[in-house]
């Protein structure tokens, strides 16, 4: 069997290039072993705002030129819905936190995102004695449907097998790679915090930072927009909401921990009043770089071995934009953003 690209993983990163691919009618196989659920358990969150400094993320504008249309191209290919609009209420709690939100608002980065008024409407059950800073045109993608639809898809192609991937199986030389008996002209890891076990790629800096969510069941919080405070509380519909998230340096596992579920629920005690049930708590591990950018090249001595992973929070925004440069700089040796690139390690 031969193929264009050998694809190992399919998170966002996974997902986004083969779908690169598809679209330049190339062939593929991917290789997933259900290993790295950061993007099925991520809040799935777009909004180009850092709302700790109010300060904008970076290359955000550009990155969703990209990634709405290409949420909205996977709507309708598989009639499901996936991208939900829904505004941001952060918190504030300070007098000089609305001075520098309003501030902000008026920058031109950010002026299409953030309203500059102080937002001072009550809702039951909300603390927040200073108001509110309203962010608009954000959303959130439902990754796990769309996760869980790609992968039926590509299992009726018959291009998907759900194994593992055994890097010391595969062969490779100047012109292709021979990974049991498939040969392709390029493989592309695209493993997320994998990426620790991957002999070719793991000399590189990948922090993996364990973050834990809630979902929970609140009969009286009646909101249809995102709240952000000590943590965020995202509505799911029908009086459900997705809690989180904890940042984790030191725990590497995937298990939902005391200490995590602790620390959600005291952080959502701090401004929520109303009663709540606990239907599910979720931990993953996102693949994180201490710079904050993706991680996009090829290997230094093994040029048909490629790498899309870093993602960090932020995925559903960069996973769309990082797989075209990736596709254009192995397709078409446009060189690649020396941000972004590994070369910078």
């Amino acid at each position: 069997m031969h193929v264009d690209y050998i694809i190992v993983g399919l998170g966002l990163a996974g997902l986004a290039f083969t779908k690169e691919l598809e679209q330049n009618n190339k062939t593929f196989i991917v290789y997933e072993n259900g290993s790295q659920n950061s993007s099925i358990v991520a809040g799935g969150m777009y909004n180009p705002v850092i709302l700790k400094r109010f300060t904008p993320v970076w290359n955000a504008v550009e990155q969703l030129k990209i990634a709405l249309p290409f949420y909205a191209s996977l709507e309708n290919k598989f009639k499901n819905k996936y991208d939900y609009s829904v505004p941001i209420y952060r918190v504030f709690k300070s007098v000089e936190e609305q001075n520098n939100w309003f501030i902000a608002s008026g920058k031109r980065q950010l002026s299409n995102y953030m309203d500059s008024k102080v937002i001072h409407e009550k809702h039951e059950g909300i603390l927040a004695n200073y108001g509110f800073g309203k962010l608009i045109n954000t959303g959130r993608i439902e990754t796990k449907a769309l996760l869980e639809d790609y992968k039926k898809y590509l299992s009726e192609k018959n291009i998907i097998k759900n194994e593992n991937f055994e890097h010391s199986k595969l062969n490779i030389n100047e012109t292709e790679v021979n990974y049991k008996g498939i040969k392709a002209s390029k493989v592309v890891f695209c493993e997320g915090f994998g990426l620790k076990k991957n002999p070719f790629f793991n000399y590189l800096p990948m922090q993996e930072a364990k973050g834990e969510l809630l979902i929970i069941k609140a009969i009286n919080l009646n909101i249809n927009f995102v709240i952000k405070a000590a943590v965020f509380v995202l509505p799911l519909g029908n009086n459900y909401y997705k809690v989180g998230a904890t940042f984790n340096w030191k725990d590497k596992t995937k298990q939902p921990s005391e200490e995590g579920k602790k620390e959600l629920i005291d952080k959502l005690n701090s401004f929520l009043t109303v009663p709540y049930t606990i239907i599910e708590h979720l931990a993953g591990i996102r693949p994180t770089v201490k710079d904050r950018r993706p991680l996009l090249g090829v290997h230094p001595k093994y040029k048909n071995l490629a790498i899309l992973n870093g993602l960090g929070t932020r995925g559903v925004m960069i996973a769309p934009m990082a797989s075209k440069v990736l596709y254009n700089y192995l397709e078409k040796n446009i060189e690649i953003d020396k941000e972004i690139s590994i070369a910078r390690f």
